[in-house]
């Protein structure tokens, strides 16, 4: 029994879909925690998110338009169904990520409470999109490429550029929330980095 729970086995498409949805959901009840409580993050969200605070453009248009240019490497590098999987998924945390404020009415909310659970959230979202072979995009299609082909811890790789995008966030947010920002930053790529490397999940797609 116990040779059968550790035998690798393939997700199948209703697995696939469904993990993708809850992804997207998580990923985009974070972002809407974020931007409630104006914070950062990292990878494209984060820049999305710095853009709308500075533009006042919808962060949905500005993430979908950022990952454009990563989509030619998930295709060439990681195969069609990596991107298919990666481009439907950054159109779903575009879209519900527009939605969330019509379905939610977030009044006020903690910026600590935002940092460390919206971090979280996104974290166990970007977790489920990764195990599905499909990502939110930029870094996170760079980050697994990278963990895949030369062995680089995918959660410590992004935490390294989450870092430069949060320097960045020096000049567009009052202090507190970069303190903020770097608390959930933490929280985020903690759960990826110590839940998505060789031998800590068997089932695959």
């Amino acid at each position: 029994m116990t040779h059968d729970l550790l035998t690798p086995s393939r997700h199948n498409l209703a697995e696939d879909i469904f993990a993708i949805f809850i992804g997207t959901t998580l990923v985009a009840l974070g972002i809407a925690f974020y931007a409630e409580a104006q914070l950062a993050t990292g990878s494209t969200a984060g820049l999305a998110l710095l853009l709308q605070y500075a533009t006042g453009i919808p962060f949905g248009w500005l993430f979908f338009a950022i990952n454009l240019p990563f989509y030619a490497l998930a295709f060439m590098r990681m195969g069609v169904p990596f991107g298919l999987k990666t481009m439907f998924s950054v159109a779903l945390v575009s879209l519900f990520s527009a939605q969330i404020p019509v379905w939610i009415d977030i009044q006020t909310i903690n910026p600590l409470y935002a940092a460390l659970v919206g971090g979280g959230l996104i974290g166990l979202g970007v977790l489920s999109l990764f195990r599905h072979k499909a990502s939110v995009g930029g870094i996170n299609i760079l980050s697994l490429y990278l963990q895949e082909n030369f062995n680089i811890r995918a959660g410590y790789f992004q935490l390294a550029v989450d870092a430069a995008i949060l320097v960045a966030a020096f000049f567009v947010l009052p202090l507190d929330r970069v303190f903020y920002s770097v608390l959930g930053a933490l929280v985020m790529n903690m759960i990826v980095a110590l839940n998505h490397r060789p031998g800590r999940y068997v089932g695959f797609s």
